[in-house]
């Protein structure tokens, strides 16, 4: 990868013992790897100094360190850590020139990470030559990370880029240099730390920040803060995409429960998709994907095959085989008001009896109580029956929803009821912010035998 001199010269930093070449960077002393530069970050309940001596003796190359007492060999001396990574990172990006994505949005960014990474990799016929995000590593560790995993090989890269307070996007975008930076919608994700929809948006469109005086912004116009975002764009190039208003990149679709018919039409021209995933949510992911790849350079033909291959994302409207011929619809990623209201519609649309299982949503601030209670509200109005909810905030959803819902304050007694209420022909699906761990009432709620998944969504839905 790098001289440790190059290293330390490239942040201005101190080179202390002998001058030796690191292969990769990590932050996590369980999981060195032989030639690894290991950065030893500090947090409130942690010191990667500590650590530094173990990371050596399991093979790394170097330490990043910042305690000038610390006698570990060879070293990289910094006065912080995690800014001396990112500053790192800026410096490893600057050596590719390669079309760089960065997305964000308080809903699906992740999602359409994973679409656009798919539609690159048909792109260039080469699944190695993408470096996408992993997970959602997108804050200010994991996106410096993430970029100093680029080499030879990378033709594309995809950066997602999160936030939960002011400046954050800013720092990661000016971090990762992008010829594309897109934003998919502004919601109320973290609306307890920035206080309002808009000082979420404005925190959205710090992305275009980092963006490059001839780079392309792609943006939502379906969304209320599009007028804001152009304005944060200045004279970038300008890609659009929505359902309801005018825009460079669009569709007519015809949803199934597990899966979307689109015709997306563009500057470049119309292309048919199979979208294997249910929603029209995720129309207009796949609508963000297909504007970012096209700015980028992919053809339609590629935004065919990377479409249709997308394999979907972990705990994100995953289908499975429920207990007693049920499906179960995992979406317990995580959750926020909007995504909520999603995955609600999703259950909606299919057919059988439906069974609506939430947890509590997390970082709503002041606003928790009533916006718990307006998914109550908007469940019931939805025609759902059925709702099964978890933990304390919840409570308020239960309340709002009335007659036919139930709130548990452990798993294992929403569980034991739900699995009486699972039978052929049920959707049962169940979602909640991170920290509820809401996979816990999936993974006792469906059947070890996965070749029976597809014979319950095929039972259970049907297009509409």
């Amino acid at each position: 990868m790098m001289l440790l001199s190059e290293a330390a010269n490239a942040i201005q930093a101190t080179l202390l013992g002998a001058d030796v070449t690191f292969t990769s960077v990590g932050t996590d002393s369980r999981s060195v790897t032989k030639g690894q530069l290991f950065v030893a970050l500090k947090g409130d309940n942690f010191d990667g100094h500590s650590f530094a001596a173990q990371a050596i003796a399991q093979g790394a190359a170097a330490v990043l360190i910042s305690d000038r007492t610390l006698n570990v060999q060879p070293a990289i001396l910094v006065d912080d850590t995690c800014q001396s990574l990112g500053e790192l990172a800026a410096y490893w990006r600057s050596k590719f020139d390669i079309p760089l994505a960065a997305v964000t949005g308080s809903n699906g960014k992740t999602t359409v990470k994973e679409m656009l990474a798919s539609i690159l990799r048909a792109a260039c016929d080469q699944p190695d030559a993408v470096l996408a995000t992993v997970g959602n590593l997108n804050n200010h560790i994991g996106l410096p990370l993430t970029l100093l995993k680029l080499n030879a090989r990378h033709r594309y890269a995809v950066a997602e880029m999160g936030m939960n307070h002011t400046g954050e996007i800013s720092y990661l975008s000016r971090i990762g240099k992008p010829t594309v930076a897109l934003i998919n919608n502004a919601g109320n994700a973290h609306i307890g730390e920035l206080g309002s929809f808009e000082a979420i948006a404005r925190a959205k469109g710090e992305i275009f920040e980092g963006l490059a005086a001839d780079a392309t912004a792609v943006i939502n116009a379906d969304d209320v803060f599009a007028p804001l975002w152009l304005d944060l764009a200045g004279q970038r190039k300008i890609m659009t995409f929505g359902l309801k208003n005018k825009a460079d990149v669009t569709a007519q679709y015809q949803l199934h429960a597990s899966a979307s018919d689109i015709e997306i039409t563009t500057p470049q021209g119309a292309v048919k998709v199979s979208l294997p995933t249910p929603g029209l949510h995720n129309v207009m992911n796949a609508l963000a994907a297909t504007s970012t790849a096209l700015a980028m350079g992919a053809s339609l033909q590629a935004v065919s095959i990377g479409l249709e291959n997308y394999a979907g994302v972990k705990g994100r409207l995953q289908q499975k085989a429920g207990l007693n011929g049920a499906l179960v619809i995992d979406d317990t990623y995580n959750a926020n008001p909007m995504s909520m209201k999603v995955a609600i519609d999703v259950l909606m649309a299919m057919s059988g009896e439906k069974i609506l299982v939430l947890g509590d949503m997390g970082e709503l601030g002041d606003n928790a109580a009533e916006m718990h209670a307006e998914i109550g509200s908007y469940a019931k109005a939805s025609g759902l029956k059925s709702l099964f909810v978890l933990g304390d905030m919840s409570a308020e959803t239960a309340k709002t929803f009335g007659a036919g819902a139930k709130h548990y304050t452990t798993p294992q007694d929403l569980v034991t009821d739900l699995r009486k209420q699972m039978q052929q022909g049920t959707n049962v699906l169940v979602k909640g912010s991170r920290f509820m761990a809401m996979e816990r009432v999936v993974n006792e709620i469906v059947t070890k035998n996965t070749d029976a998944i597809k014979t319950s969504a095929a039972k259970n839905g049907e297009e509409h």
